[in-house]
């Protein structure tokens, strides 16, 4: 592969690997606020709500805490697959590099190798 074209690769590598780590402190962000919604159920006396858009529902705390269970697993589930492919990303990030270094080394070796024109 050429110089160039492992270059873009790892460029295209890189920008992948951003996506997935916005994408992560997503998931992690609405995971801890599940999480905060949770224990505040758990607390919670009397009337509970939810929200959907909006409006706020008036719901039983079963259904609710239901809900915010399969909301939190939902979660982990996603953030264990973007973990997985931001590793295998970061994978093909650090290959990419080692091979360009690898080539920018053979490259160098050759400059040096030539004799000076007079």
């Amino acid at each position: 592969m050429e110089q160039q074209e492992t270059i873009q690769q790892l460029q295209s590598t890189e920008q992948q690997l951003q996506g997935f780590m916005m994408q992560k402190q997503q998931m992690q962000l609405e995971l801890n606020e599940t999480n905060t919604a949770l224990e505040e159920l758990k607390s919670a006396e009397g009337d509970v709500y939810k929200t959907l858009g909006n409006v706020m529902l008036k719901t039983d705390k079963a259904t609710l805490e239901k809900d915010l269970e399969e909301k939190k697993k939902l979660a982990d589930l996603r953030l264990s697959s973007i973990e997985k492919q931001e590793a295998l990303l970061t994978e093909k990030a650090t290959k990419l590099r080692d091979e360009l270094q690898a080539a920018m080394a053979k490259t160098n070796e050759k400059k040096e190798e030539r004799p000076p024109r007079n």
